[in-house]
């Protein structure tokens, strides 16, 4: 019989990906509706939670949404059945669905929302629009018995401890002899009590981010042999990880900003998209911001951008940025619905095909072109 995974569990794995401090504090992430401890049958991912949407969920027989938007953005004074959002809660109360967003953090984090638009873009050389967090990295270090090294490495890594960049799973082993003598009350795994036991043993040192120190301890408690296992960590003086909003980065050949402006429609399958500037202009280094970025167009200036693409941009500020030379491309909000497969895609290699985890085939796109 399959054990029953909870939503709690789900959200674990899910925010080791994306930690819910990662968010911005105006933004409401993690739980909306529902119940962490309830079990899970299906996963439904979607870019936003309308009634088309919970419709779908209750179709397939999923009972967990994950979404970028949340359903819950401002404070509730009531929640009157008459009103959409008000009919949209008692309907997802009513047939027992947990919702949860992961929204800014997901924006924010490495291969999260940006990642994924700068790499459809195929930019190169990408760094960080807006810098906002550095995270502190630890040196792990666990001491295994060579019988039990595979295990104990597998469930470190499996959580994401050991990644360098592009890499992951990296670690260094050191073989050595670990000594130690059970007392009275000790119940060991190897040796006897009050006599001293000398055991091949192997090193294992990761690097760690501060926000799986607590989930890595939890899996070598979990994986390793030994009643009191024994690791060290170690606070580094290294430069941390770097989160922020946006992209940055140039194109492999130059091109016209009508050349990418039609790329970009044929790429996310737009019916139109806004345009500021010369379409002949050339452009070569480019900025991405998923969702609303208006605001944040002088960082793309400031930092060599010739051309912004982000959504929601109004009159004034597209005016404002063409005055200074800074061209924007503006294909709506809804292209940040390149998100649904990426989760997707990690909540399946994260639960092992334990739980059906679906991809919303809903658009929540409200604009057409006519």
């Amino acid at each position: 019989m399959t054990k029953e995974i909870s939503v709690g569990k789900v959200v674990q794995l899910l925010e080791s990906w994306v930690p819910k401090k990662l968010a911005a504090d105006w933004d409401n992430v993690g739980l909306q509706i529902g119940s962490l401890s309830h079990p899970v049958k299906q996963i439904l991912v979607s870019l936003d939670v309308t009634e088309e949407v919970v419709d779908e969920a209750i179709e397939i027989g999923a009972n967990l949404i994950i979404s970028h938007h949340p359903l819950l953005f401002k404070s509730l004074k009531q929640i009157n059945y008459q009103d959409p959002l008000g009919k949209l809660i008692q309907k997802i109360i009513k047939h027992d669905l947990t919702v949860y967003a992961a929204h800014t953090n997901l924006d924010v984090v490495i291969g999260g929302v940006n990642d994924l638009l700068a790499s459809k873009l195929k930019l190169e050389n990408t760094k960080i629009l807006i810098p906002e967090v550095e995270e502190p990295f630890y040196k792990l270090f666990v001491y295994v018995p060579e019988t039990h090294l595979d295990v104990v490495d597998q469930a470190i890594t499996k959580i994401g401890v050991g990644q360098l960049g592009d890499y992951k799973d990296c670690s260094f082993r050191l073989k050595g002899t670990g000594t130690f003598t059970p007392m009275d009350n000790a119940n060991p795994y190897i040796g006897s009590e009050n006599k001293r036991s000398f055991v091949d043993e192997i090193k294992l040192e990761y690097l760690l981010p501060s926000h799986l120190r607590n989930q890595a301890i939890d899996a070598i408690k979990k994986a390793h042999p030994y009643e009191e296992p024994v690791f060290d960590i170690i606070k580094l003086e290294n430069d941390g990880i770097k989160y922020g909003l946006g992209r940055i980065g140039t194109l492999k050949t130059e091109k016209t900003l009508r050349q990418l402006s039609a790329e970009l429609k044929e790429i996310f399958q737009l019916e139109g998209l806004r345009v500021t500037g010369s379409l002949d202009r050339i452009v070569k280094k480019v900025a991405v911001l998923g969702g609303s970025g208006e605001k944040y167009y002088h960082h793309a200036k400031r930092l060599g951008a010739d051309v912004y693409i982000t959504g929601d941009v109004s009159f004034h500020f597209a005016q404002d940025a063409l005055a200074q030379g800074l061209s924007i491309i503006d294909p709506g909000h809804h292209i940040e619905v390149i998100m649904v497969e990426a989760v997707s895609e990690y909540l399946r290699e994260q639960l092992d095909s334990a739980i059906k985890v679906n991809e919303s085939k809903i658009s929540t796109e409200p604009f057409q072109f006519i």
